[in-house]
């Protein structure tokens, strides 16, 4: 009896839990960032500049200041500290940035047969034992983690280092949702790691910097972004084959090519990036009458983009990149509104060539060993981190697979509702803090100084 009462206690409780919440604390959260960091910025496409200048105006040479002199840039330089200044994405054009991409250059130029055996011996090493109930982007960081030591060390990760940069890239990345604050204890714990390990990377680190400063650079590009940005896609991913068995079943019976159009489809529909901020060091003409003027903060929404010139842009269509079959969205690749790494003459992500290649072999090697099923909401931010069921793909479904799934809808519900709240009051304070502590401003006003974090 009482178990009866407790249910119909719980199905009451689930009924009316208050899922308009959710919208309308990120409607307000919008607001408040706003207004805490200001009215700075030109939206790219917007009234100004249209989505068929999209790509111009990301192109343009003025278009290149990256750190200096935006308010935005003291947000995102607190949410990647320690650092930040060392960070590739967010230093200045000129000998140091040179420097630091081309030894980017040198980690990531790797054969493709060999970056896919990386990938595969990371798989089996990291999803030996992953079974049941899991967060996707949990799930992947151990494999991003020792993916990205090899890619800088040369040899397989040892446990102690997986772990720091586990913790590291989770703070990072969990700010950053503003699902929970900053433990800068757990990013300099790696850092400190790193400093002892420099003797040991397989490839020259750029030249002209600090010890400390070389091990910045590394931990910014390796093993914040680079395991942050990987195990995002992975779990956008899975997350789509997980709501799309068809495809599922596709990319596990079709070749190669198939999972290259899923892969791309997931990007355009789920981009990693929301807006790049670029601050303008000249003036950009628009027409005879109207030009950007130099020191605009111009944002780039690639969520947006993303979507113009797409038929039902909202519907996963992993057909809208076969190009060997009639689709209405068919055009050349340099026609499509899809930049998924950016644009080549304005800081494109350099693993624009690498992480097409791990992705899918980790997808099919994930493919071939587990049947994925989640009925968890699928947001471009995935908060929720992706929850999934994880079930060895020829292993029999138990009777508990369904009350599963239903379990992962409905407590996905409970959670977007008190999730919310935490990310308007968490964000907002690390905003407030952001601009509190100006990392960004300070450094360039103590002519390029080191600042606390």
């Amino acid at each position: 009896m009482l178990t009866v009462v407790a249910g119909a206690l719980a199905v009451i409780a689930v009924l009316s839990l208050p899922w308009w919440l959710p919208g309308r604390v990120v409607a307000l959260r919008v607001r408040l960032f706003n207004r805490v960091n200001g009215d700075e910025g030109i939206p790219v496409p917007g009234d100004l500049v249209g989505v068929e200048r999209f790509r111009e105006v990301y192109s343009h040479p003025a278009a290149g200041g990256r750190s200096k002199g935006a308010a935005l840039s003291d947000l995102f330089w607190y949410w990647l500290a320690p650092g930040p200044e060392m960070h590739q994405e967010h230093l200045e054009a000129g000998e140091r940035y040179d420097a630091v991409a081309r030894a980017t250059r040198g980690f990531m130029s790797v054969p493709r047969t060999e970056a896919e055996e990386l990938t595969r011996r990371c798989v089996a090493r990291t999803l030996r034992d992953a079974r049941g109930l899991v967060r996707l982007r949990d799930l992947m960081m151990p494999l991003w983690a020792e993916f990205s030591y090899e890619l800088v060390f040369g040899r397989r990760c040892p446990r102690v280092a997986r772990d720091l940069i586990i913790g590291n890239a989770n703070d990072v990345v969990t700010a950053l949702k503003g699902c929970g604050l900053r433990h800068m204890d757990r990013r300099d714990r790696l850092t400190r790691y790193l400093v002892d390990q420099l003797p040991r990377v397989r490839h020259p680190l750029p030249e002209g910097l600090s010890a400390r400063e070389q091990a910045l650079y590394l931990q910014g590009a390796f093993f914040n972004t680079a395991v942050v940005q990987l195990s995002e896609a992975m779990a956008h991913l899975l997350m789509v084959l997980a709501q799309h068995p068809d495809v599922q079943a596709r990319a596990l019976a079709s070749g190669p090519r198939y999972l290259d159009q899923v892969i791309s489809e997931t990007l355009r529909l789920y981009p990693l990036f929301g807006v790049a901020h670029r601050v303008t060091t000249g003036e950009i003409p628009l027409d005879e009458q109207t030009a950007i003027p130099a020191g605009s903060v111009l944002c780039f929404n690639y969520p947006e983009f993303h979507r113009a010139g797409f038929t039902d842009p909202g519907r996963f269509d992993p057909g809208r990149f076969d190009h060997e079959r009639s689709h209405p969205d068919h055009a050349s690749a340099r026609e499509l509104n899809h930049i998924p790494f950016g644009i080549a003459a304005n800081r494109p992500c350099p693993a624009w060539r690498l992480a097409p290649i791990a992705m899918r072999v980790a997808a099919e090697e994930i493919l071939r060993l587990y049947a994925l099923d989640s009925t968890a909401a699928h947001t471009r931010s995935l908060p929720n981190r992706g929850p999934c069921l994880l079930t060895p793909r020829y292993a029999p479904r138990s009777a508990a697979h369904r009350p599963l799934l239903l379990f992962v809808r409905f407590r996905d519900r409970w959670e977007d509702v008190w999730r919310s709240l935490v990310q308007l009051v968490l964000g907002s304070y690390m905003v407030w803090d952001a601009r509190r502590q100006r990392l960004c401003e300070r450094y360039f006003a103590d002519d390029g100084q080191p600042v606390s974090h």
